[in-house]
């Protein structure tokens, strides 16, 4: 019975490091995101947009501990639609109750600590949240983009992540979505869409006889360190959604993960780049970018069950719906500055679909209820709390504040300063 009980000890600890690591890495993709953001914006707006990812992660997680994730993962129906409402986080494991854990429980899910899997789920919030930031960028007041933050964090994301993640009713009927193609990803995207319907195109991005503007960003080296940030968290974004790492057949499956992920951004940065030479004649870099994360989104609905070979097919696709998609949401005059509608929305519903290519426990009606449900909670909620905001406060800046840039206007800093001299300094 000792030697039981340290072998638990010591897979405990293990997937409750694994978790934590994992979990790490995907905070890190706050940073690549508002690295892709600042760089896809320009520069008089690179203060807000920072200040916009700060700010949003920090209340992602507080308002996840009070109530989000209680909602997510609390004592509601299995198979409901209406998840518990309860406040705060309870103490961790039971030293003494995890040792009593028989060799045939070590999956049922206490098997590592309870604040590493609270850890790990908080960064998946702020991450769905951080999809928004972008989509609305230029021309959102700040203040109305925190408020939805409060909302979108503490309630509306963990409302749909409980029908599937938290055994609500799409995961009793066979809806599968491994790390968040559609409860992340389709979520944040869905609510970016309903904000910018609302908030309008930026001022001179579309003419009156139709024409397309292009606005570009202010600096794509910056926006390429964004998306190798957002590439490397993935790895644990994917990775820890395996949840265990401590015995032969788990540590397989995470290594398998890990380098179907990176497979299907590969295929997706080169089905995306090859795809914009063939339409504009050019090899662009935003289009790259765009394939990659959009790679990485399609694998993230099912990144273990493909070979890898499939995986970089799905990859591929993605990256060449993301182009077509970017397209198309600017003819329909809907101004996405940095493409998050497409890559996480259009490419999300795309991993959805893919995993019934692999996986034999998938169906195309559960996926499909799966995209239905998510879509129109996300879309009709957000667009209820979108227009109180705009109907209370506003949540478009004043055209001569979006001319000047939101940095001065929200921020009263710029990110970028002009080097200027005072009289008789010689400068």
């Amino acid at each position: 019975m000792e030697a039981l009980n340290g072998i638990k000890d010591l897979s405990y600890a293990l997937d409750t490091f694994y978790f934590l690591i994992t979990g790490a890495l995907v905070m890190w993709m706050a940073a690549g995101f508002a690295m892709l953001e600042a760089g896809l914006v320009r520069s008089k707006n690179t203060a807000e947009i920072l200040t916009k990812n700060v700010v949003l992660f920090a209340i992602a997680c507080i308002m996840y501990m009070i109530v989000g994730y209680n909602i997510m993962y609390g004592d509601g129906t299995e198979g409901g639609i209406i998840p518990s409402l309860s406040f705060m986080l309870g103490a961790d494991n039971n030293p003494e109750e995890v040792l009593k854990i028989g060799m045939d429980g070590w999956y049922d899910g206490s098997y590592y600590s309870s604040m590493s899997d609270f850890f790990f789920q908080m960064v998946f919030v702020a991450t769905a949240m951080s999809i928004v930031s972008g989509a609305v960028a230029e021309r959102m007041k700040l203040w109305a983009f925190l408020f939805f933050a409060v909302v979108m964090t503490g309630f509306i994301y963990p409302v749909q992540g409980y029908w599937k993640w938290g055994g609500g009713f799409l995961d009793q009927a066979g809806f599968l979505d491994f790390a968040g193609s559609g409860v992340v990803h389709l979520c944040g995207a869905t609510a970016a869409l309903a904000g910018v319907l609302l908030l309008g195109a930026r001022k001179g991005k579309y003419g009156p006889d139709g024409k397309i503007n292009a606005i570009p960003g202010a600096n794509m080296p910056l926006a390429t360190i964004g998306t190798f940030i957002l590439w490397l968290g993935w790895f644990g974004f994917n990775g820890g959604s395996e949840l265990i790492l401590s015995n032969v057949g788990e540590a397989n499956a995470v290594a398998k993960v890990f380098v179907n992920t990176n497979m299907a951004a590969s295929g997706g940065v080169v089905a995306g780049l090859i795809t914009a030479r063939l339409l504009f004649g050019k090899a662009d870099l935003t289009m790259a970018l765009n394939g990659a994360l959009a790679g990485l989104v399609a694998i993230t609905a099912e990144p273990l069950t493909p070979s890898p070979e499939l995986a970089t097919l799905i990859g591929a696709i993605g990256g060449v719906l993301v182009v077509f998609a970017i397209i198309t949401i600017d003819k329909i005059k809907i101004d996405d500055p940095v493409g998050a509608i497409s890559v996480h929305g259009v490419v999300g519903i795309w991993g959805l679909l893919a995993v019934t290519l692999s996986n034999p426990d998938s169906s195309l009606g559960s996926q499909l209820l799966g995209i239905g449900s998510i879509f129109v909670w996300t879309f009709v909620t957000s667009l209820i709390v979108w227009g109180i905001l705009k109907a209370v406060m506003g949540i478009r800046v004043s055209e001569e504040e979006e001319y000047e840039g939101v940095d001065i206007g929200e921020c009263g800093l710029e990110a970028y300063p002009e080097f200027t001299g005072s009289k008789g300094s010689g400068i």
